[in-house]
């Protein structure tokens, strides 16, 4: 199992707050949109790679200590076990730069009240709404040979 960082960037405009999230363009989950994010590289902390990872994905720049931890997620693919992976999530509302694409994402802002579910990890409707509405979410999320969840377990 290996660990990949993913930053939700926040963006209050307009009276209303927006999160960015991007078109995957290669590897694991191309096509589906997601959060800005990637590998852990070797001796890298979990904030050094999501500051990097916010960066190469989307020109965004932001501090490590901006960085807000919101979950720890462990997927195994019990059938494909070289996929399996333990994301940390991160919010981020102080950065600097305006989102531009990259070989790896195509970022686009959109209304946190409007977020793209239907397009996204089947797994993410179930823990991402209450992650950004401030809790810290623990789970693992059991993940099936059509990228289906096939379970859920929560930890406290």
């Amino acid at each position: 199992m290996y660990d990949v960082v993913v930053v939700y960037p926040l963006l209050q405009s307009e009276g209303t707050e927006h999160i960015l999230l991007g078109e995957k363009k290669t590897g694991l989950g191309q096509g589906r949109v997601v959060g800005p994010g990637g590998k852990v590289e070797s001796g890298e902390s979990l904030r050094q790679a999501a500051v990097r990872e916010l960066f190469e994905e989307t020109t965004l720049v932001a501090e490590e200590t901006s960085l807000i931890p919101i979950a720890t997620l462990h997927y195994p693919f019990p059938t494909r076990p070289h996929l399996s992976q333990r994301s940390h999530a991160f919010l981020v509302r102080e950065f600097e730069g305006e989102p531009t694409p990259s070989d790896e994402l195509i970022p686009q802002w959109w209304p946190k009240t409007q977020i793209p579910f239907s397009r996204m990890w089947p797994d993410a409707k179930l823990w991402l709404p209450s992650a950004l509405a401030g809790g810290f979410i623990r789970a693992t999320v059991t993940i099936g040979d059509d990228d289906g969840v096939l379970g859920v377990e929560w930890a406290s």
